[in-house]
């Protein structure tokens, strides 16, 4: 069964391939993780079809800024419940360097997260499959912000109060 995740506020079929699942079947849009990319750029950026990336909370975004561009799909990976630094990497990767892709939220993200996740500019979430359906209704748990955000996740925008 392929993996369903939320994008864009809606409920849908994964359409990427992580690197690993490719094997041996073409990929149109293909999925690589920062090693993975880092280990042979040049084969990466020739090859058709759409490219992604994930970082880990460790990696700075700016490693690639030269080819952001080439990249529809931006993953930030969440190790664990007290892991936050792909949220700063979201806020930059849209606010700082512009990026207009999808930017995925991987690894260890629950439904309670993805309201704060969307208003730091994540448009896509990989959950646990039990608790897809019930995240996208968790985008809309408030309609009024006090603080700026980038809120490109979101599928309304929030009345500033």
């Amino acid at each position: 069964m392929p993996r369903r995740l939320l994008r864009d506020g809606e409920v849908v079929a994964d359409d990427w391939s992580y690197l690993a699942e490719a094997e041996g079947k073409p990929a149109s849009s293909l999925i690589l993780s920062y090693a993975e990319w880092q280990s042979q750029p040049e084969v990466w950026l020739g090859r058709d079809g759409r490219l992604g990336v994930v970082l880990l909370p460790a990696h700075k975004v700016e490693l690639l800024a030269a080819h952001f561009s080439r990249f529809s799909l931006i993953g930030l990976e969440f190790a664990g419940p007290s892991e936050g630094r792909g949220y700063s990497q979201a806020r930059i990767l849209r606010e700082q360097w512009n990026f207009g892709g999808e930017l995925r939220a991987t690894g260890y993200v629950r439904r309670d997260q993805v309201f704060f996740m969307a208003r730091c500019g994540f448009n896509s979430f990989e959950l646990p499959d039990t608790e897809v359906e019930r995240a996208s209704a968790a985008l809309s748990t408030f309609y009024r912000a006090y603080q700026f955000s980038n809120d490109a996740g979101l599928p309304l925008k929030l009345q500033r109060r």
